[in-house]
């Protein structure tokens, strides 16, 4: 099979996912028993739960921002324990898509979010969902690193404290070594918890935003261009710890860099002017996209 673009190189064997349908979007879920942790914040009555290779499933959804709409009937499913990657030129509604997941949209006054995104099962827009306890369950990491103006290991045990996870102090030290650990952070900040946050480094300050967002067992990482600000050495530890991450979280990416996605994920989808133009496994989008304007996107016509 011929690649369609030189960066398409950067995946790995095991990355494209072979039993997945590319007409995914309409696949059907499973049964399953058993309410997951999102779905008990759903009286019954408001969708039952289900369970399948995918962990969020979005149907129809649009967005308006006032007058002007940004996404347009966007249907997709989310795999779950993956990475997958959403590309596409500025602008194209990747973002605000992400943002819709964990309804970071609902403090933009002016945002109107239209359709049905469920994870487990559970619609994220129900009125008894609390954003609260859904942003917990779905964290999210940013184009920038943002540490609290706190020490290194009250910016980890902040999210435990809030949402009563850790009784002890013993069972805190434990979740911030833990979540240290997982985040690839723990050797270089061990000796120094005490020190504010915004003292690492820009690489280190991302990790410590990754570890404060699995300090409280989310089931979901969102990643809006997490790599954007930082240097290639910096980048190459944050994409390694999402290759560690993925077996335990389910991650969806924005990102710019068509090798980053290449390199990262299992599952690609492609933006384009407020629409979902395709999606699928990674290496097929790369090597063999459905449609004109993922090729002419992935290489390098546009964008």
């Amino acid at each position: 099979m011929t690649l369609l673009n030189p960066l398409a190189s950067s995946l790995s064997k095991g990355h494209a996912m072979p039993t997945e349908n590319r007409d995914d979007t309409l696949a059907a879920p499973h049964a399953q028993a058993g309410a997951p942790a999102l779905a008990a914040a759903i009286p019954a009555g408001h969708g039952h739960v289900t369970t399948s290779e995918f962990k969020i499933r979005a149907r129809d959804v649009n967005v308006f921002y006032g007058e002007k709409q940004a996404l347009f009937d966007v249907s997709l499913d989310v795999p779950a324990k993956s990475v997958t990657a959403f590309i596409g030129p500025s602008g194209c509604g990747k973002s605000t898509f992400l943002r819709c997941i964990n309804r970071m949209n609902d403090t933009i006054p002016s945002a109107k979010v239209q359709g049905s995104i469920e994870i487990d099962g559970a619609d994220v827009n129900a009125k008894s969902v609390d954003p609260v306890v859904l942003r917990s369950r779905v964290g999210m990491v940013f184009q920038k690193p943002n540490p609290f103006p706190k020490t290194i290991f009250e910016n980890v045990a902040y999210g435990p404290k809030i949402h009563g996870l850790a009784s002890r102090k013993e069972d805190l030290e434990g979740i911030v070594e833990s979540s240290l650990k997982k985040a690839g952070l723990w050797n270089e900040v061990a000796d120094r918890l005490h020190q504010p946050g915004t003292g690492l480094s820009g690489g280190q300050q991302q990790r410590l935003v990754i570890a404060r967002a699995i300090a409280v067992s989310p089931e979901v990482i969102l990643m809006d261009e997490p790599c954007s600000a930082l240097d290639p050495i910096a980048t190459a530890k944050i994409e390694e710890l999402i290759d560690e991450l993925r077996s335990q979280y389910c991650i969806v990416i924005v990102t710019h860099s068509m090798a980053q996605a290449a390199r990262v994920s299992q599952k690609t989808a492609f933006f384009h002017l407020g629409k979902l133009v395709e999606s699928g496994p990674t290496e097929e989008m790369f090597t063999n996209p459905r449609d004109t304007r993922t090729q002419d996107y992935i290489t390098g016509r546009f964008g």
